[in-house]
């Protein structure tokens, strides 16, 4: 994973509630087994109607949108069944924060743990955000080390994280890379516990 540190980016608005995971990912794209090449079905049933073409009323489809890395939606984004899957396509096309007002719980920790950080907003943040993007194209820049969200407008805001997810994001650390981090301790101890 890459090191999440302080980025800029284009902000696509989910002007939606309680997007659960087979919106973000529909079950019937699961079936691969790698981790790649899920962003071309993200929301595929909002982007695209019944003949595959794209939807010209889903904000995504947007050209202003195109290349955005920041999604802001509204409250209990990624509710649903625990499927990774949902976080894999979300990074896939892109995006690398999140903001809404709240998660599923087994969503968020996903996301930390595929390097998307998500942060929650107030519904006044999140919708002055949403307006803005709606207007204009609109960049916010996340800096997760002092935890702040600021745009080129005046809007500033602090989110908290707890810190082993924020030091995985900092550092660009999944799981097994916080294991490798005690590589020497484990290999001490399997050498003397033969």
């Amino acid at each position: 994973m890459e090191p999440l540190r302080i980025h800029t980016g284009v902000v696509c608005p989910l002007d939606r509630s309680n997007v659960d995971t087979d919106q973000i990912i529909p079950k019937q794209f699961l079936k691969r087994i790698e981790r790649s090449g899920f962003g071309q079905f993200l929301f595929y049933h909002w982007r695209f109607d019944d003949d595959g073409n794209l939807r010209k009323d889903f904000s995504m489809n947007h050209p202003k949108y195109q290349g955005a890395s920041i999604l802001v939606a509204g409250e209990n984004f990624g509710c649903g069944s625990s499927r990774e899957h949902a976080p894999w396509a979300i990074q896939d096309f892109g995006f690398k924060v999140v903001i809404a007002q709240s998660y599923a719980d087994i969503f968020k920790n996903n996301c930390v743990k595929n390097g998307i950080l998500t942060i929650q907003a107030s519904e006044e943040q999140v919708q002055s955000i949403m307006r803005k993007a709606e207007s204009e194209e609109y960049s916010l820049t996340v800096n997760l080390e002092n935890q702040i969200v600021t745009d080129n407008q005046g809007l500033e805001f602090t989110f908290d994280i707890a810190p082993y997810p924020k030091e995985m994001l900092l550092n660009g650390w999944d799981e097994i890379g916080v294991t490798l981090n005690y590589e020497d301790k484990i290999s001490q101890y399997e050498l003397a516990h033969k």
